[in-house]
């Protein structure tokens, strides 16, 4: 990236840096937690670490917020009738069995994906005929929805490797990066110094990596994401913040769904009391606000909730990237990708990690 000023900090161009291929890491680390940590301290130098060193700068009562969406295996492969194969990634559910999709070409047809498990695709729509449950076939015969700059083929350990620990729903076609270095192990050891941990939920969409195509940032729109979060969690981020205590959002996904809320960039949905559930249980959706965000945030972004931030290296002229800048600052978060780079520091989602102070 380049150093920017007040006027071009709004140019995506601002946000081009070249990295060289080979640290793009297309593997997770051995071990989620030994990846390394770079702490970027907004009042003070940059520090080298490991990630499972992260427990050393939280205190007691600080509050850790993170997304526990599920990744889905969203990547799927039929045949047509002329035994040419079509690829394809769900994107959207628009009814019972029928998704929107992505793909490199145009088809219109019948395709077979194993046997029960068809579809019938027309104007990028898939239409499925499948016997049991959907999800089951998805994870039987999908493949996990990798991004395509790691450049292999996914294999069956994706389906774990590209998770975090805590994910538990299910909605999600790309994952909470940052949050893929935790253990269960390091959880505990932060909940050991008293500090509150708790989840929210928003499924990665396409919006996230939609391409930036205008070079104003103030004209680029992102796509609509659906969230949850508990009343409870915004009633102890207030709670948090009035005691002095810090929150800390793990990921870009997170600090999204937190500042579409507080900043009432959203749309809600009613919640509803589900079918046999009652209304006093603390999961209910009455306990929950439930919408879709679009906020794009970008330097100049005054931030609600978050004081500090845990974050992968982001691609180029990425909304992620831009995210990070807003919270840092254009000309810090510069000067740390160039140390990233010298220091050899792995990129992108299977990447090392940056704890912004």
């Amino acid at each position: 990236m380049k150093d920017v000023d007040n006027i071009n900090v709004l140019k995506a161009s601002a946000f081009d840096f070249l990295l060289p291929e080979g640290l793009i890491a297309k593997k997770p680390a051995e071990k989620r937690d030994s990846s390394r940590l770079l702490v970027l301290c907004r009042k003070g130098p940059i520090e080298h670490r490991s990630f499972n060193n992260l427990h050393e700068y939280f205190n007691k009562d600080d509050l850790l917020l993170l997304n526990n969406t599920k990744v889905f295996p969203a990547r799927l492969t039929g045949i047509k009738p002329t035994g040419g194969r079509f690829e394809f990634l769900l994107v959207k559910e628009i009814g019972p069995g029928r998704w929107e999709i992505l793909s490199r070409g145009k088809y219109n047809g019948k395709i077979s994906i194993a046997e029960g498990f068809s579809a019938e695709i027309e104007n990028g729509v898939a239409r499925f005929f499948y016997s049991g449950n959907f999800m089951e076939n998805l994870w039987r015969y999908g493949e996990m929805p990798l991004p395509p700059y790691i450049k292999r083929k996914p294999e069956a350990n994706d389906k774990e490797w590209y998770q975090t620990v805590y994910a538990e729903k299910e909605g999600s076609i790309a994952a909470p990066t940052a949050g893929m270095h935790f253990t269960e192990e390091l959880i505990g050891e932060i909940k050991d110094k008293g500090v509150n941990i708790r989840y929210l939920t928003l499924h990665v969409g396409i919006g996230t990596f939609k391409p930036i195509k205008t070079e104003n940032l103030r004209e680029h729109s992102m796509d609509q994401e659906y969230f949850e979060i508990s009343k409870d969690v915004i009633e102890e981020i207030k709670k948090t913040k009035a005691s002095g205590k810090r929150v800390i959002t793990v990921g870009t996904t997170t600090t999204r769904a937190l500042e579409g809320y507080m900043s009432g960039r959203y749309s809600p949905i009613h919640p509803f009391t589900l079918l046999g559930e009652s209304p006093e249980a603390t999961h209910s959706p009455i306990h929950r606000i439930c919408g879709y965000t679009d906020i794009f945030i970008y330097p100049g972004y005054k931030f609600k909730v978050a004081d500090a931030l845990i974050t992968n290296f982001h691609l180029p002229r990425s909304t992620p990237l831009m995210l990070t800048s807003a919270f840092c600052g254009a000309e810090k978060l510069s000067r740390a990708y160039r140390v990233a780079i010298s220091q050899k520091y792995r990129f992108f989602s299977y990447g090392d990690a940056m704890l912004i102070l």
